[in-house]
């Protein structure tokens, strides 16, 4: 398929069909296609003349945005970057950095668990369960471990003289959209903060509203010491974050970690407009409201259909796993105008704009419900 425009809620392709996005370019359109607030941003951006002036000097939209993220988190910095996976990277950098300066020069390990993505560069692909992604380029960075999603083989792991992190997913989405155990997620934080390892939650996917939280944290109860933020940050436009608490960021100093262009003028006006979007808390009430709702009518279409085995999700990321090739169940919803991806060999994932109202997220079922029993 190639795409020619966007509005709201749908694409279009060359013949001019339309097609209902429940992929949000993989939790990136969370305003959906078109946004007006997204162009207005743009617009007075370039207005300025401003694009680009490094990270030499200051500029009025990266230290608000800074500001509001600052002011909407636990968070008393930020480092504003380029990416998902360059946010983690820096979160690695910023824990052993911490590590070190706290505690010594053996404290440098990163745990990450079972079914974890957490980027393609050397460290993050260290830490990203995903044998054939790993492969062509062995070996990755050193001092890197995966673990069961299990508490007792993590507090075994978890040396607290020799690991300087733990990085999680709230929700993993490359790895089949698995909910984390809310129990399990507050038992890893008071083991971290007993053994002074930073713990960092990978917001990349579930992050910036798409559990019907500003946060993902917030939804279970649990507040990490680094949290990384992209995907839908600034509307498309490339830019991640790693929010740092206030100890670790003591630590951290100019010049430790950089980036040519994170934190742009350009990119970070138009990610200001977006962060005060997805802060809404009408817009994070209807995820919510929605969101279960979404989960109501996926196990009913399990128990009507068949087709399906299993439901896991919230707000507005879902996975469901089907019988037959999830790679054959999506390519009948892009037959029907659907836009659903995949997370694995028998799941699909389903993630809708943000902005998609009840209406739409009913006639996308509709066309789910057709492409799991047509064959």
């Amino acid at each position: 398929m190639t795409f020619l425009r966007g509005a709201g809620v749908e694409l279009f392709d060359e013949q001019g069909k339309a097609y209902l996005d429940f992929a949000s370019g993989i939790a990136v359109n969370a305003l959906g296609h078109g946004d007006a607030g997204i162009k207005d941003a743009m617009e007075r951006a370039m207005a300025s003349g401003l694009i680009h002036v490094s990270n030499l000097y200051r500029t009025e939209p990266a230290e608000r945005l800074a500001s509001s993220l600052v002011a909407r988190s636990f968070a008393s910095k930020v480092f504003l970057c380029n990416s998902g996976a360059e946010a983690n990277e820096g979160a690695f950098k910023f824990a052993r950095k911490w590590a070190r300066t706290t505690a010594s020069d053996r404290k440098t390990g990163i745990v990450a668990l079972r079914g974890a993505f957490h980027g393609r560069l050397f460290a993050s692909l260290a830490a990203t369960d995903r044998p054939s992604y790993r492969a062509p380029f062995e070996p990755l960075a050193g001092g890197v471990s995966i673990h069961e999603r299990d508490l007792s083989d993590l507090e075994a792991a978890l040396d607290g003289e020799l690991v300087a992190a733990l990085i999680v997913e709230p929700v993993q989405g490359e790895g089949g959209v698995r909910v984390l155990d809310a129990d399990l997620l507050r038992s890893l934080r008071s083991i971290t903060t007993r053994r002074r390892i930073a713990l960092i939650f990978d917001e990349i996917q579930c992050g910036l509203g798409r559990l019907g939280t500003f946060l993902a944290h917030e939804s279970f109860g649990v507040v990490p010491d680094m949290v990384t933020l992209a995907k839908p940050m600034a509307g498309g436009l490339p830019m991640g974050a790693v929010l740092v608490s206030r100890e670790i960021s003591e630590t951290i100093s100019a010049g430790d970690h950089g980036t040519t262009f994170g934190g742009g003028p350009f990119v970070a006006s138009v990610a200001e407009h977006v962060v005060h979007r997805l802060a809404d808390p009408e817009l994070l009430a209807s995820v919510s409201s929605n969101g279960k709702w979404l989960g109501e009518q996926l196990n009913a279409m399990a128990l009507r259909t068949g087709r399906v085995r299993a439901v896991r999700g919230m707000g507005y990321m879902w996975g469901i796993d089907v019988v037959e090739k999830a790679s054959d169940v999506m390519e009948r919803a892009w037959g029907d105008g659907l836009l659903v991806i995949t997370a694995g060999d028998h799941t699909l994932r389903l993630l809708p704009p943000l902005v998609m109202k009840r209406i739409d997220l009913e006639r996308g079922l509709g066309m789910l419900e057709r492409s799991l029993t047509l064959k």
